[in-house]
């Protein structure tokens, strides 16, 4: 691939990615991507012939990504507060650079949700099988307190995603701006593991 059609690809990818966050998947129109990029509509169609087929790119590249990484931290055999401490940091360093996400996929999904899973996920199968007999494992050393691997994947799960969702919310309930923003998802780097840590520890 020549430097220049990638360079027309993630012009295209970028202009897409704004369009599809303000507009949504159903409200986004090939014609206005294509303005936002600064190209015809008809090269736009040479590289992708349809909106849905962008979106799906879109988030299967990010999903590509992150979750392979994730899912590899939490299968290693490293200490289990280790790998939640790794598990954190890695995501946050992800969704920081590409803040649009979490609310597209969600509003996509809730929209769509055969059409995501069927596109985007279905060739994406996370085995967390090592990550559930050691959290089994803690609890029966007595070494965290009961709980089980799927609660405590959500618990992390959901601190994690829930602010970028809420991030219009909290700026304006909080006073922050987009730099300050910024400076408290650097924070939870380490808030967010702890909190986790200490909710499990014995």
């Amino acid at each position: 691939m020549d430097t220049q059609k990638l360079s027309t690809e993630e012009l295209i990818l970028e202009a897409a990615q704004a369009v599809f966050l303000e507009k949504g998947l159903a409200g986004a129109r090939m014609q206005e991507i294509a303005d936002r990029a600064g190209i015809n509509k008809a090269l736009l169609h040479y590289y992708f012939r349809s909106k849905e087929k962008l979106s799906a790119l879109i988030i299967d590249r990010a999903i590509g990504v992150i979750l392979p990484r994730v899912m590899a931290i939490l299968e290693t055999d490293q200490d289990l507060f280790d790998k939640i401490r790794q598990a954190v940091d890695q995501y946050l360093t992800f969704v920081s650079r590409n803040s649009f996400l979490p609310l597209f996929i969600v509003n996509e999904v809730n929209r769509n949700p055969q059409f995501f899973f069927r596109n985007v996920v279905a060739h994406e199968k996370p085995h967390l099988d090592k990550f559930r007999r050691q959290v089994d494992e803690a609890v029966a050393q007595g070494r965290i307190r009961p709980v089980s691997s799927a609660q405590l994947l959500m618990n992390m799960m959901s601190m994690l995603i829930f602010p970028f969702l809420g991030k219009p919310v909290f700026q304006v309930a909080l006073g922050l701006s987009d730099a300050d923003f910024e400076r408290e998802m650097e924070s939870r780097r380490i808030e967010v593991a702890e909190f986790i840590i200490r909710a499990i520890q014995v």
